[in-house]
């Protein structure tokens, strides 16, 4: 399948050049932004301040690129997991012209009172295989370019009720870091979403690197996936703590400021007796002495052929009071989905193909 390039995940810079290479003035390009980051219109043929030459000439190369989802589960806490449609690349690079397999990614609506959160995927499946994660078991399948990550909320039901975004779905975000990162910059830009970065955080593994140029380049909130402070058993959950340390991940992180508005947190799954007694409490607090942080303790949720015992609410409670109690201010995240296997950990699209994806019943989404 050949597709035409999209205008969704295009800078304000890129948009200004595409119009200029057909011929049309600069200020088109803005009022492309407009229309598809302030407006959100689906279609070209919507874009009623572009004379209608310059509308069909756009149209011969280029489309809005908006892929609806084809599938949706509800939970009973009103949690929604949609299924995407992705053109999935090699790399993170634009490559409109490319012919691509199609893929899929799961997107995770979380209302919640008068919030309500969109945790995104940037890859389909992950290269860091985490023991504890669904996503991981699947292998990396490919980067998202950042009209796919986009997508997921310009083409999702709800959003126009969304107040925040977390990259926490499939996918490493500092793996595909440019994606992630251009597609920050549509969300936050004066031209684009016009989002404060504050409503958007981004959790990682930590890679050596990458995670200094997202400090350095976004101003968003950052979310440490730590699960042990200590060096061999982290490596046994986590083989990205051979690459990068959580030591050296903590002393990088101490060179910012986290005083202020940005904030950084450390993600925690709780197994019981494994990483939820006393002593990694103890070792938390000197490893996140002078860091302002915060931990945010998660329920283990089970997946297949994976041998780990979840934590019970007593001993998670405990863990949170010994943690605040000594300066680290420790809360525990609310379970969301896990009946239809859209929390922590439980999203995989390896099982889904393109034939069984499309007879899913598209109408039942609203």
């Amino acid at each position: 399948m050949i597709a035409k390039k999209r205008l969704i995940g295009l800078t304000l810079t890129e948009l200004k050049s595409a119009v200029g290479a057909l011929g049309m003035p600069a200020f088109t390009g803005k009022q492309l932004a407009e229309w598809l980051y302030g407006k959100h219109v689906g279609s070209i043929c919507e874009m009623t301040n572009i004379s209608k030459n310059n509308r069909e000439r756009l149209e011969q190369e280029y489309e809005v690129g908006l892929l609806p989802p084809i599938d949706c589960q509800r939970s009973k806490d009103g949690t929604v997991k949609y299924l995407f449609p992705v053109r999935c690349y090699e790399d993170s690079d634009y490559q409109p012209e490319s012919s691509f397999p199609e893929k899929f990614v799961e997107t995770v609506y979380i209302p919640d009172h008068d919030r309500a959160t969109l945790c995104v995927s940037c890859q389909v499946g992950c290269k860091m295989n985490c023991l504890f994660c669904q996503t991981g078991k699947q292998g990396w399948q490919g980067n998202l370019a950042a009209a796919d990550i986009l997508n997921q909320i310009l083409a999702l039901p709800e959003r126009d009720s969304l107040t925040n975004i977390v990259f926490m779905g499939q996918g490493e975000p500092m793996d595909n870091l440019d994606a992630v990162l251009r597609s920050i910059e549509v969300l936050t830009a004066a031209w684009g979403f016009a989002w404060s970065p504050k409503r958007i955080t981004v959790s990682t593994v930590g890679i050596r690197g990458k995670l200094k140029r997202f400090l350095d380049e976004s101003e968003c909130h950052i979310a440490i996936s730590m699960h042990s402070p200590l060096h061999e058993q982290r490596l046994q959950l986590m083989p990205a703590e051979k690459a990068m340390p959580l030591q050296d991940t903590i002393e990088l992180l101490q060179q910012y400021d986290f005083t202020h508005q940005r904030r950084c947190s450390f993600e925690y799954i709780c197994f019981n007796g494994l990483n939820d007694t006393p002593v990694y409490g103890r070792e938390i607090v000197r490893l996140l002495e002078g860091l302002e942080c915060r931990v945010n303790l998660i329920r283990f949720h089970e997946i297949p052929s994976v041998n780990l015992p979840a934590s019970d609410e007593k001993r998670m409670e405990s863990l949170r009071d010994y943690l605040t109690a000594h300066g680290v201010f420790t809360t525990i995240r609310a379970s969301r989905g896990q009946d239809i296997f859209a929390a922590c950990g439980l999203l995989t699209t390896e099982r889904q193909s393109h034939s069984s994806a499309t007879s899913h019943n598209a109408a039942s989404i609203k």
